[in-house]
């Protein structure tokens, strides 16, 4: 009985930040939408109206990408792993990634919010690559190694299209497990 009792007052705490947040961001505190919310500020991206627009969270509003539609998601380990609409494909997939995982389970491991890596894929050169491959898109499509690396944006800039700012690497060290204390 002692556990529940933790338990439920672990929720009620948890639900308190949940309101908290959701009063900063204006929509449910879900991973997706914290990182919607996350991106939209650091990478200056207008994001859609509704948040059920298909495939596309947002537009990039300056740079080089300027106009250009995105999908956001934030995954809080990387497995290898991308959602994809090939039905309905955005210009880029901007991926915010936790850790990467190695463990087989997920028994007794936490899968803390945090961003340590982030990558930036054009999505129908990418889909493109992974059809030729032979890989089935669409939900949790595995992406090889390789793509990722060329893809990530931040920490290591390997993606020659977008380059990020000194205040936009700042911004995304917020984010990162030292940043907030916390181990990998």
């Amino acid at each position: 009985m002692e556990e529940l009792i933790q338990l439920a007052e672990l929720i009620k705490k948890r639900n308190l930040l949940e309101r908290e947040i959701t009063a900063i961001i204006g929509r449910p505190a879900g991973i997706g939408h914290i990182g919607e919310y996350v991106a939209s500020r650091i990478f200056r991206i207008a994001l859609e109206q509704s948040a059920s627009h298909k495939a596309i969270d947002g537009r990039f509003s300056t740079g080089t990408l300027t106009g250009r539609s995105v999908n956001i998601k934030w995954y809080a380990l990387r497995e290898g792993l991308l959602d994809i609409t090939p039905d309905t494909l955005p210009d880029y997939y901007l991926v915010l990634t936790g850790s990467r995982s190695s463990a087989m389970t997920s028994l007794e491991r936490s899968r803390p919010w945090a961003i340590e890596e982030v990558f930036l894929f054009d999505a129908p050169t990418l889909v493109a690559r992974l059809r030729q491959s032979g890989v089935k898109i669409g939900t949790a499509t595995s992406v090889r190694q390789q793509l990722w690396r060329e893809a990530e944006i931040y920490p290591r800039q390997n993606h020659d299209l977008f380059h990020l700012w000194p205040k936009q690497q700042k911004a995304l060290a917020l984010f990162r497990l030292e940043a907030a204390g916390e181990q990998t």
